[in-house]
């Protein structure tokens, strides 16, 4: 499996590829890191005030991919511990459009974000890199805002092709962490979803998870997706929130999340594994 981190020059960025290293412990896993610097013809002088002339901006800029060097040698420490490769690579341009064409060029199989408000990586509650990341990837996508032991996770699990495959690419990871996993099906207002239905997706979550020997917990509510899922979350504490980027209808014409993913990402501080797929864009 190889796992692509954005980083920038803000340490903060690289609780990414802590949690990336820690999720990947000990497994056949190739994790690099990958450092996008501004181009200097796209930048404002502003930015890297006070180095207002073009020498100054390029010394200020290449200042910044030395930091982000540093920081790195030190933070890639756990997966060197752990016998996973680990390598930072720089390019140049816009955020967004080169994490997504690196990620696909490469054939990576998850791209990972951390977040600092002041970074290139900013908003995580959402800004722009992270939600066109979201929309537009043709693998799963990791955000991580705050490094956390994985000992429990919660599955969002409602029947769709697109959840399946999230916890079919989640679970050997989540085996071989010997995470608490919990199923949750929530059986939306407004729809008239029958609860055969729900007990029927749990099940079929479930043994999906007992093929990796693993014996979920599983558990049914109604109402707003969104809003169940947050107070679970929010009693329960997991270390991880996965779930697929649909529910049971995808989009037929435009490669765009769900707004029930998107917002989740947006709302919840727990790390949050949103599932993409090249094979949904067709």
């Amino acid at each position: 499996m190889k796992i692509l981190v954005a980083v920038d020059k803000n340490p903060e960025t690289f609780v990414g590829l802590r949690y990336a290293c820690h999720l990947l412990e000990n497994t056949d896993a190739r994790v690099d890191a990958l450092h996008v610097k501004p181009a200097l013809t796209e930048i404002a002088a502003e930015t890297y005030a006070p180095f207002v002339t073009k020498d100054g901006l390029e010394n200020a800029i290449e200042a910044d991919v030395q930091e982000v060097e540093n920081e790195f040698r030190e933070e890639c420490r756990p997966c060197v511990n752990s016998n996973i490769p680990c390598s930072l690579q720089v390019a140049e341009g816009d955020p967004a459009d080169e994490i997504l064409n690196v990620a696909q060029t490469d054939g990576y199989d998850m791209i990972v974000l951390g977040s600092h408000e002041q970074s290139f990586l900013r908003g995580l509650l959402l800004g722009a890199v992270h939600a066109k990341i979201l929309h537009y990837a043709n693998q799963p996508v990791l955000i991580v805002r705050r490094f956390r032991e994985i000992g429990s996770v919660l599955v969002v699990y409602r029947g769709s092709k697109s959840d399946e495959a999230a916890l079919r690419f989640a679970a050997p990871l989540l085996a071989h962490r010997r995470a608490e996993v919990t199923l949750l099906h929530v059986q939306e207002t407004g729809t008239s979803e029958s609860d055969e239905f729900a007990r029927s997706s749990l099940q079929q979550g479930a043994q999906i998870l007992r093929e990796l020997d693993i014996e979920p917990l599983t558990k049914i509510t109604k109402g707003e997706l969104v809003e169940e899922i947050l107070k679970d979350v929010a009693v329960h504490r997991y270390d991880l929130v996965v779930l697929g980027a649909y529910g049971r209808n995808s989009p037929r014409y435009l490669n765009l999340i769900s707004d029930e993913a998107l917002n989740l990402a947006r709302l919840t501080t727990r790390p949050i594994l949103v599932y993409r797929d090249k094979a949904e864009q067709k």
